[in-house]
């Protein structure tokens, strides 16, 4: 499709530039362009598609970059990366060394907050708005902010905060489930114009003065019947109430109806914050994208013309969906086992378990926080909840982990995807951090699969232990393809495994580093080093006899894991030192992911990056050894 006018576009400032009835086929532009870069990267298609007009009116109205504009979670930012002037290398999006898939506070002037996790723009903007008061500012705040990330608690923290301080912030929710909007249309708009407008506001102002002048209960009933009438029309009472002038709801794909109400927004000389409700549709514009389930959300590299994706085929099942299966049979024998994810049940698994227990599987929304403390609730009652939360995700509900699971020795189950390093989502995505995080609490007992037969295994496990809590890590991606029994057998716990035995060199892999491990221990067989190659299962309670029988028979003793430093490796090394077994010479080294938040890139390059892989294992030997590849082939000849 040709793009005249986006081709004259560098910067906003170019876009402010462009008539007004011309906007339109901007944004029009601008979709096309979004649809063929996403076809050639993959990434989020269906959000961005939804705030196409939204994004060209916001940068049109207001000042950016002078004036802050924050995405909620950023997955919907590819239009706004198109306009500020990184249109050039949006073919580049989740590429290593290229674009973000999110917004990135390095990658550009115009991402004044990064983003991934979601529900953190008001709390941000209200940081920026106070700031800018402090300094005597005048500059807009404008935060986007999804109705699905307005079902987290911190939304409505910083909201609360927001009425409170009555500082000048402009909240826009972009309302793309109609989980909140009636319908909108002509009288909708004028409405939200009317109310947005100086001569409204003039009006109000008076008012107000007016019913300062009355006796205290009554002019707290003028302001109530005020704000009261305008939230029958527009249903923001609920925003009225947390201290917010609200005005909406607004057809976001129609420019002739937002326009005007952005730039009423902007002009208002209202000190408090504002909230525009917007609606929209994801996937708008994009045939495909309306009409699939999803909406298009996340995908792979896709045809333009059919939406058809181009998904690269595997013969082994994904670890979700081992995960999902081994839940649902686990779940066949107990109707204590239940399901609760927070807004991610494609993404753990649980729409299949949904499919079959559709009673004893809770969507809490997005509110990890909640979601560990509801589960905490269940498991008092006699139930077995199993938590499936992304690893990276667990952390926003730290202290509900600490203070409602662990110190309550309650028998919360956690299962943790997309463990270690997960490719074109980068470092917000990564869970590289929950061995540390969780190996700390007293109570807890801490499993990795090493391939999806152990996965099938310890989600059985999780299932039978009831003495407090228990979590699982697993990796984003496939199988290595072993053939699985219908149902998993509870691991003794605390016990791991031999899965090879060597000579003077152990190498101890706690997760799925085990394939590398193993291909390590052929390239050192093939030196004359032939390795013991074993597979930790557990974190905490650490193997100790396992360890500990390692150490004194062998020379040498690798660990890896696909986690942060202070993990699986310092677990090992606190073991052998209180047992004095690191007094008569064993050579130690401990390999985990670098002290570094790893850029985005393919899996197997950002592990190369990491060197978790077999050659970085088979160079630690060597150097502990005190030796060079080229002696031992030559010593072997």
């Amino acid at each position: 499709m040709p793009t005249p006018l986006l081709d004259a576009i560098q910067t906003p400032d170019d876009l402010r530039k462009v008539n007004r009835k011309d906007l339109q086929k901007v944004a029009d532009e601008v979709r096309a362009e979004m649809i063929e870069a996403v076809a050639v990267t993959g990434g989020h298609l269906g959000a961005g598609l939804g705030v196409v007009e939204l994004t060209t009116a916001i940068h049109y109205a207001f000042n950016t970059p002078d004036d802050r504009l924050i995405w909620d979670v950023g997955h919907q930012a590819y239009p706004h990366k198109i306009l500020t002037g990184r249109r050039g290398q949006i073919r580049t999006l989740r590429q290593g060394g290229g674009l973000s898939g999110f917004t990135r506070r390095s990658e550009s002037v115009y991402d004044p907050f990064g983003a991934a996790h979601s529900s953190t723009s008001i709390s941000a903007g209200l940081g920026m708005a106070v700031a800018r008061d402090l300094k005597g500012g005048d500059n807009k705040i404008i935060c986007v902010i999804g109705d699905g990330a307005m079902s987290a608690g911190m939304a409505y923290e910083a909201m609360n905060n927001a009425g409170a301080l009555d500082s000048r912030l402009i909240v826009i929710l972009n309302d793309n489930d109609m989980s909140i909007a009636p319908p909108v249309g002509a009288m909708s708009a004028y409405l939200s114009r009317l109310i947005s407008s100086k001569p409204y506001l003039t009006l109000r102002e008076i008012g107000k003065k007016f019913s300062e002048k009355l006796p205290g209960p009554l002019q707290k009933a003028a302001q109530r019947a005020e704000e009261y009438a305008r939230g029958m029309v527009t249903g923001g009472t609920l925003f009225e109430e947390l201290g917010f002038y609200y005005v909406g709801p607004i057809d976001g794909h129609n420019l002739d109806h937002l326009l005007p109400v952005l730039e009423n927004v902007r002009d208002s000389a209202h000190k408090g914050p504002f909230l525009v409700h917007v609606v929209t549709q994801k996937g708008k514009g994009y045939p495909p994208a309306e009409t699939a389930a999803d909406k298009m959300h996340g995908v792979a590299k896709f045809d333009v013309l059919t939406g058809t994706q181009t998904k690269a085929k595997s013969n082994a099942p994904s670890y979700t969906r081992v995960f999902a299966d081994g839940l649902i049979a686990e779940a066949q024998h107990d109707e204590k086992i239940v399901a609760i994810t927070a807004a991610m049940p494609s993404g753990t698994g649980l729409d299949l378990f949904e499919k079959t227990y559709p009673d004893r599987t809770f969507d809490v929304g997005i509110a990890e926080q909640h979601a560990v403390t509801f589960a905490a609730g269940l498991a008092t009652e006699g139930y077995k909840p199993f938590v499936a939360i992304y690893s990276t995700f667990l952390q926003r509900a730290y202290d509900q982990v600490v203070h409602d699971v662990a110190i309550q020795n309650l028998p919360v189950r956690f299962a943790m995807d997309r463990a270690g390093l997960v490719g074109a989502d980068g470092a917000t995505h990564a869970g590289a951090f929950d061995v540390a995080y969780l190996a700390c609490l007293p109570n807890m007992v801490l499993m990795a699969a090493a391939d999806e037969l152990e996965l099938l295994h310890m989600t059985a496990t999780m299932a039978a232990h009831n003495s407090g809590p228990i979590a699982l890590r697993y990796p984003r991606g496939d199988g290595v393809g072993l053939e699985l029994p219908a149902r998993g057998t509870p691991l003794e716990i605390g016990k791991g495994r031999i899965v090879r035995d060597g000579g003077k060199v152990a190498i101890l892999s706690y997760g799925t580093r085990l394939a590398e491990a193993l291909k390590a221990a052929d390239t050192l067989a093939a030196m004359g080093l032939p390795a013991t190659v074993a597979d930790a299962r557990f974190a905490k309670p650490v193997d100790a006899e396992l360890v500990l029988k390692l150490a004194q028979t062998h020379e040498v003793l690798v660990t890896i894991e696909e986690g942060s430093t202070n993990g699986f490796g310092a677990l090992v090394l606190q073991l052998l030192a209180s047992h004095g077994a690191l007094d008569k010479g064993l050579k130690i080294r401990t390999m985990t992911l670098p002290d570094v938040f790893q850029e985005h890139d393919a899996p197997q390059k950002q592990y190369d990056e990491a060197q978790l892989n077999a050659p970085h294992i088979v160079a630690q030997v060597l150097a502990a050894l005190g030796m060079e590849a080229a002696a031992i082939t030559a010593k072997k000849a």
